[in-house]
């Protein structure tokens, strides 16, 4: 016997041995959803982000996962870039990763209709989808690339990053940097003052809603024009109707708007139009604004119980 017969012979077992170990269906993943993420240059902040979770061999595994990943643009849409990415701790890219993951295939022909369907997240959170004429939406946020195919999964490509809830209506207005602090002051007279809602602060924190919430300069634009420059010299009254009026019921994200009246909850109409604004993006329009529209500079950001849209002039009944 040749060395070469016996290594034939060593080598031809080996190849049965291994043969016989694996099923004809088990998976073959040679193009994961980490390796597509990998592979792309317009993913590398995303891929950073993968890294830092430790969420990169997850990505490689057998899923099926549904990711809807922002490309670099996408997180810059959102604030986010590497220098973020390399300030958040591992608990919090990861957090923020499985919000933007489904723990099982969907592809943009099987999205719910909604509008808004709930759907759980990988981390246990909430998303919200709507497919339409115009595409595929994630708490508002237009897919711009559907069915993005990976041996263990699909990714979907957002125009914007999601950002996860952190709490509720109220809790978002109050976090630091929101540039709400005025309508926090607003909210909290309207609600303690005599001949205020003491019930207002408990509906916006509990109830579901969607509040199209004034800028500090919307507010200073408005105690200017009323010739005041304390929140506290508008009457209560007056403060809580102009307060109501910023409130849908439901969840209305940017992708629910369409041009003409829209209803608020607590009565009367605004009027929306989708391209007439700064840049033609869209504006609300009170009844009480003339021909002063607002422009909608903020939108879709997500609360507990909730969605809020940023406004830069208060409107008025």
């Amino acid at each position: 016997t040749t060395l070469k017969s016996i290594l034939f012979t060593a080598l031809s077992g080996a190849v049965i041995s291994l043969s016989s170990c694996n099923k004809d269906d088990d998976p073959i993943i040679t193009n994961t959803i980490t390796d597509v993420v990998v592979a792309s240059a317009s993913f590398s902040v995303l891929e950073e982000a993968v890294v830092k979770a430790n969420l990169a061999t997850t990505l490689s595994g057998t899923g099926p996962f549904t990711v809807f990943a922002p490309d670099n643009t996408a997180f810059a849409n959102a604030g986010i870039n590497s220098a973020t990415v390399a300030s958040l701790t591992s608990s919090q890219l990861s957090d923020l990763l499985l919000y933007h993951t489904i723990g099982s295939k969907i592809l943009a022909a099987d999205v719910p209709a909604g509008p808004n369907a709930k759907v759980i997240t990988a981390g246990g959170d909430s998303v919200f989808v709507t497919k339409n004429a115009s595409g595929v939406y994630v708490n508002g946020i237009k897919v711009a690339v559907a069915d993005i195919a990976a041996d263990n999964g699909v990714i979907h490509q957002l125009s914007k990053a999601l950002n996860k809830p952190s709490g509720n209506i109220v809790a978002t207005a109050q976090a630091a940097g929101s540039g709400l602090d005025s309508l926090v002051k607003a909210i909290v007279r309207a609600n303690n003052a005599p001949g205020g809602d003491p019930a207002l602060i408990a509906t916006l924190s509990s109830a579901t809603l969607t509040v199209f919430a004034p800028s500090n300069a919307a507010f200073t634009q408005l105690l200017t024009a009323l010739g005041t420059n304390d929140i506290n010299n508008i009457p209560v009254a007056t403060l809580l109707a102009v307060l109501r009026y910023h409130v849908v019921g439901g969840r209305a994200f940017s992708s629910d708007l369409a041009n003409g009246n829209l209803a608020m909850l607590a009565g009367g109409n605004t009027t929306i139009n989708l391209t007439n604004g700064a840049g033609g993006g869209p504006t609300i329009k009170g009844n009480g604004n003339g021909a002063n529209a607002s422009n909608i500079i903020g939108t879709n950001v997500m609360c507990r119980n909730g969605v809020v849209h940023v406004i830069d002039r208060v409107l008025l009944p």
